[in-house]
């Protein structure tokens, strides 16, 4: 029996509309983006790309009445995040971010950083945790040019207080970019009401599509001064050697992942569908059910928030008598349960937690988990803890 608990990388398994959009696409249409005759086969490609930019728009409340223009395809969440800040950031900006953020935001801003930018890093308190305060203080002291962060961590699940930060960024005249990872298709998220800048995201996660997609929500203005991370063909505009200006054209050059797009937009229309209050809620409680099941257990140590607090069902754990990577493999071995230990591409948020530099093993559940799944999980970790115990 395999029990899959590693839902913070990617979601598993996938709505069964995912892998059957995929496969109508590859055999039944398969056709390039604006690089046809305009046959039959090709406006399907478009239409496909069209529709799934609206949804997306609509998806995570897009700006001008959601339009579709104002939805950039990428290959993945760290791909929309080195468009927007490289393509914004100059030697002299001023960008801030937190202590808990993955590497997807850390090393491109550790390149910028190399480049002239200047950098600011908001610590977070032990369980993971901004407080917008901070932010506030700093932004009435200093000329900040970007502030970027994740809306929670894919370590130990913790969310920020997104819609009070938004503010705080929004009021200063700030533009605030935001990494989506982990929320997005758990979490409503509402761009323009929030006044992001930009909404970074990635399909293979809560949004339970396939590997491969993701993309930018933008507003509109903050588009129009990032420039383009990459530059070629686009089917459009072929007279002009110069990329083109026009959106969704100025962030995209070569062939999209259209097989990812179409999984994607079955997986958005799953979503639409089952409700993201549904999905949440049914992921709380077996999240729940989890923490109370091995909190104040001998031998081993949880990071970050408690059950009721703002968090995902993201756990990171520790064990006093044996190594999380050890823990992981016995997981497996003896359960079939499969998990992640380590750094999770994510050292200063593991800093900021103080499981640094061993990591810790990471639990996240996801909505096609069961309580049966769970409560294995439960007596697998009291056991290792129970037999380890220093």
């Amino acid at each position: 029996m395999s029990v899959y608990l590693n839902n913070g990388a990617t979601t598993w398994p996938k709505p069964v509309c995912v892998p059957e959009a995929i496969n109508q696409f590859i055999l039944g249409r398969g056709a390039n983006l604006a690089r046809g005759s305009s046959s039959g086969r090709d406006i399907d490609t478009l239409d496909l790309v069209t529709t799934t930019r609206q949804k997306l728009a609509r998806f995570f409340g897009g700006f001008r009445k959601a339009d579709p223009r104002y939805v950039t395809f990428t290959g993945n969440v760290t791909e929309s995040l080195n468009i927007v800040m490289k393509g914004y950031l100059r030697s002299g900006h001023h960008a801030v971010t937190t202590s808990m953020e993955h590497n997807s935001v850390m090393r491109p801003l550790r390149r910028l950083e190399a480049g002239g930018v200047r950098l600011t890093m908001l610590e977070c308190d032990s369980r993971g945790l901004l407080d917008p305060g901070d932010l506030l203080a700093l932004l009435e002291r200093k000329q900040v040019d970007l502030f970027v962060f994740s809306h929670a961590s894919n370590v130990c699940g913790t969310i920020q207080p997104l819609a009070e930060i938004a503010s705080i960024c929004l009021k200063a005249g700030i533009p605030c970019v935001l990494d989506s990872a982990q929320t997005a298709g758990v979490c409503p998220i509402d761009v323009e009401s929030l006044g992001l800048s930009a909404c970074c995201f990635t399909g293979h996660k809560g949004m339970m599509g396939p590997p491969g997609i993701g993309g930018v929500v933008w507003e509109p203005e903050f588009a129009a001064k990032v420039f383009p991370l990459i530059e070629g063909g686009t089917g459009s505009f072929s007279d002009d050697e110069r990329h083109p200006e026009k959106m969704p054209d100025r962030f995209e050059a070569g062939t999209p992942n259209l097989p990812g797009i179409a999984g994607l937009s079955a997986a958005v229309d799953w979503i639409f569908e089952t409700g993201i209050d549904s999905i949440s809620e049914r992921e709380k409680r077996l999240g729940k059910r989890f923490f109370e099941g091995v909190e104040g257990t001998p031998g081993l140590e949880l990071y970050g928030l408690p059950a009721e607090g703002e968090r995902l069902p993201v756990f990171a754990m520790n064990f006093t008598g044996i190594d999380n990577g050890t823990a992981a493999m016995e997981l497996s071995d003896r359960w079939g349960i499969e998990t992640r230990p380590g750094l999770h591409c994510a050292p200063r948020a593991h800093r900021t937690l103080g499981s640094y530099p061993s990591g810790a093993l990471r639990i996240s559940v996801g909505y096609f988990n069961t309580e049966q799944e769970i409560d294995i999980a439960i007596e697998a970790v009291r056991t290792i803890a129970k037999e380890h115990q220093a």
